[in-house]
Order: structure tokens, then sequence, then C-alpha cells
């Protein structure tokens, strides 16, 4: 397996190893065509996704290795990938020097731009080019603008949506979080970025519907539905869906945006980008990676604050509320960073179920990537892929790895937050314009936590039935019991 005869520096900040041999990185391809076919089959079907890397890791007895990923021939250029599932060797993703970030967002596979307006948006956008800077600025004066809306408007919605949640359970004994905190949040990003209610619009109710089907068509390449088996590949893993069926629900959507960020896109011509294409980025920015991570991330946070039962509620409770007491029953930025464990738990949601799962980059250079266990060549121009559920329960890491600890991060654990990478990131560093770092990082932390405290403030405790959907976890509420 290994050579003696080349020496390597480690890339990682994490190895106590001055060098190491090169080790060839095992796994095949397959035969062309066939072999993408036969490992888009077992991802899906045979064996499922995680069981997918399980089985390659155990035997190849090593955390990085070769495999076609999904969707595979017709749709990607190359399905062909390194894979890396530990948390040292996944990191390098996020190095630009090394990996080149331009039109891998989703994978092997680059929905149309016929869905974005014609534009290949932010997150399709290698740092080397122009637009990334201009963009991501333009985000960051979004949320820089808009920060002091975002606790406020954060209490009103979600007081809403605990009243209907309350409402669900005393008619029906329970009541589905996910759906309710669908409409919620693209109700307060509209608020919290933009000062509009969708429903003074023309949008009226219909955003969170549309933006799930203009989401379904970028993403449903790496979905299942549950149809026969036959009919699902053929119907979303072979050939695109047809953008012009989505295109008049997509005018709605870009039609609120373009009324609704008249300040940002001022702000947009400044930097030197046209209207129209700051609105595709800010719709983009605002539905697929805000939005459509709420609707994942929220439901994950319940889960697991759910499963870890009344002591944590309890001891979340004591924290939460006699912080705010102690700030005049206000809920600032000042109070929530006093507020440790409600912090912990939140990454350590992040942690174990991130709302980001894959990562990939394609080798701007011969590199050399190191695991725990060896060191291995790539070769420039190779893809590589990490699927960070593996890396971020690396039990070479973290202690009790598939356990949700709620307070793994409070006190010297926070030394660990450098192993959250939900964010294109560790979770210690900061987004830049010349990083892919999500821009809205520190926002999607301060909202976790928000929700956390906003509920516990109002709740003692609770039980949910948890599952799995579409996107993510599902929690509908069983119970719940308000403060006294």
């Amino acid at each position: 397996m290994s050579s003696p005869q080349k020496k390597v520096q480690p890339i990682s900040d994490d190895s106590s190893d001055s060098s190491r041999p090169i080790s060839k990185i095992p796994g095949s391809y397959g035969i062309p065509f066939i072999g993408a076919i036969k490992d888009r089959l077992d991802y899906y079907y045979n064996q499922g996704r995680d069981n997918f890397f399980k089985i390659r890791m155990q035997k190849y007895g090593s955390t990085v290795f070769r495999s076609n990923m999904p969707p595979g021939p017709f749709m990607a250029k190359d399905p062909r990938v390194i894979v890396l599932l530990d948390g040292k060797s996944f990191p390098v993703l996020f190095d630009v020097t090394k990996v080149e970030k331009r039109d891998v967002f989703t994978g092997t596979y680059m929905p149309s731009t016929s869905l974005t307006g014609g534009y290949r948006v932010l997150s399709y956008l290698d740092p080397s080019e122009p637009n990334h800077t201009k963009i991501k600025q333009l985000l960051f004066f979004l949320l820089s603008t808009r920060r002091d809306k975002f606790i406020p408007e954060f209490h009103t919605s979600f007081s809403t949506l605990f009243d209907n949640l309350e409402a669900g359970i005393s008619k029906s004994g329970k009541a589905d979080f996910n759906s309710l905190n669908d409409v919620t949040s693209f109700d307060y990003l509209s608020q919290a970025y933009f000062g509009v209610n969708p429903s003074d619009t023309k949008l009226g109710s219909k955003g969170p519907t549309i933006a799930a089907k203009w989401l379904l068509f970028q993403l449903h390449p790496l979905m299942t539905l549950g149809l026969p088996r036959l009919v699902e590949d053929l119907l979303l893993h072979t050939f695109h869906l047809p953008p012009f069926l989505v295109k008049s629900d997509y005018k709605k959507l870009y039609d609120f945006f373009y009324g609704a960020s008249t300040k940002i896109l001022d702000e947009a011509e400044k930097l030197g980008i046209k209207r129209d294409e700051a609105c595709h980025n800010i719709l983009f920015a605002t539905c697929f990676n805000t939005y459509g991570g709420m609707k994942v991330l929220f439901p994950g946070i319940l889960k697991w604050i759910s499963l870890a039962g009344p002591e944590l509620h309890k001891q979340l409770v004591d924290e939460i509320r006699s912080t705010v007491k102690s700030n005049d029953g206000q809920v600032t930025l000042a109070a929530i960073e006093k507020m440790p464990l409600t912090k912990s738990v939140v990454y350590e949601a992040l942690r174990i179920e991130p709302p980001v799962m894959f990562q990939y980059g394609k080798a701007k250079k011969d590199l050399i990537i190191e695991s725990h266990d060896a060191a291995f060549e790539v070769k420039k121009g190779e893809m590589i892929f990490g699927f960070q559920p593996f890396a971020t329960k690396d039990p070479k890491i973290f202690k009790d790895a598939e356990k949700f600890v709620g307070n793994r991060f409070v006190g010297d654990g926070e030394k660990l937050l450098k192993y959250v990478l939900w964010s294109n990131g560790r979770e210690t560093e900061n987004p830049t314009v010349g990083n892919k770092q999500c821009p809205g990082k520190d926002f999607v932390g301060l909202i976790g936590r928000l929700l956390v405290i906003e509920f516990f403030l109002r709740y003692d405790t609770f039980t949910a039935e948890v599952g799995t959907q579409l996107l993510g976890s599902s929690v509908t509420v069983t119970s719940l019991t308000k403060a006294t």
C-alpha cells in the first residue's frame, strides 16, 4: 500500500507527524458508465446513503477512497471523486489555494442557470472570479444593515409559530413543526432582511410553496421520493427536470425580491453589479442558502433537544431565564453570549446533523491529503468530495461521536468548535470575500440560538415524535408544558 520513496509535509494543522509515506488511494470507479450507474443504485437503493460510505470505508480500510458520486451519467460531467470521511482530511475542501470551487456547489452536476435568471450565482463562483468578491460584499452589506432587526423580528414571527403549535396540539393532540416552520421561516427572512411582509404583496402566502418547488428542480438529482425504483431513477437521477416548468413560479419570487430589496439593489449598482444579477443572487441566498437551511436546521435542533429529555430542558430553562432576567428581561446579543449551554446545544446539533452534508472541490494542483492514518497524493483536476456527517462524527476527534451531548462545547469543550464544519469552513474561522465560507455563518448561529431561547422562555419541557423527511428530520410535537 505505501511507498517509502516519497515524503510529504502534512497539510493539516492537526497532524503531529513531520512526514509520512504516500499511500495509493484505494477504491475503483468500475467500468466506465456502468460503474457510475451501479454506484448510484447502491447509493440510493441497494445500500442507502450512509451504508454506501460505511461499506466502502470498511472494505478499503480507509477513510479516503475513490468512488463515483450520484447522479452519474447524463447529468454529471464526471462522476468520479476522491471521498474524504474523516475530520482531518475534510478541511482541505475549505482551502481555496488548493481546491477550485467553480460550479461544484451541488456536486458532480450543476443545475441549469435558467433556474437563476441565466446567471451563475455566488455559490457556484470560485473566489478567483471577480464577481465573487462583489456579490459576497453585497450579502455582507445586507446582513450588516439589517442586523438590528434579527432578534425582534424572530420573537414576533416565532411567537406566532408557537401559538399555532399549541392550537394544533389542543385540537389534534399533536402538531407538525416542519410545516409551521416552513411558513414562519420564509416570513421571518422577508421581514428580517427586507422589512416586508409577503402577505402584503402579490406573492401572498405562496412563497414557501414556490420556493420548495424551485428547490426541488435544483436538488432532485440528490433526492428520493419513494416512487418505484425504475420510475424514480429515470425521473429524478437521469435527466434534469425542465426549468420551464417552474419559470412562472420563479418569476413571482423574483418580482417579490426585486420590489423588497430596493436599497440592497442600489448598493449593488455602486459595487458594479447589475440590478437583475444582484436580485437573482439575493433570491438564491435567501431562498436556497438561508431558507433551505432553516428548513433542515430548526427541526434538527428540536429533534435532538427532544431526544435529550427533560434534564437538558431544565438546564436550558435555568440558563436562559436567569440570563434574560438579569438583562432586564431583554434578549440581546450580549445576553445571548452569556448562554454557553444554549450555544453548545446548537453547535452540537450542527455537528451531529449538519444541514449541508456534501462539500466538493477540484484540485488546483498536485497535492497531498492526510487522514489520521495515511497520506495520499491527489492529482491536479481530480474532484474531491467530503461527506460531512462522517467528518463531524469522527471518533478520533469526538468522544461518543454518534451521541448528542448537549454540553459538548462548554468550557474546555469550546476547543472542539474548530471541528464543527457546517458553514464550508471551521466554526472558529470567519467568512471573507476570499474564501467560500457561508456569508451568513454568524446569522445562522444566532437564529439557531434564538429558536432555543424563545422556546424555553415559553416552555418548561416538551415531547415529540421524530423521523426523517425529504430534507432532514421531521418533528411532530405531542406535548408542551408552558412556563409557570
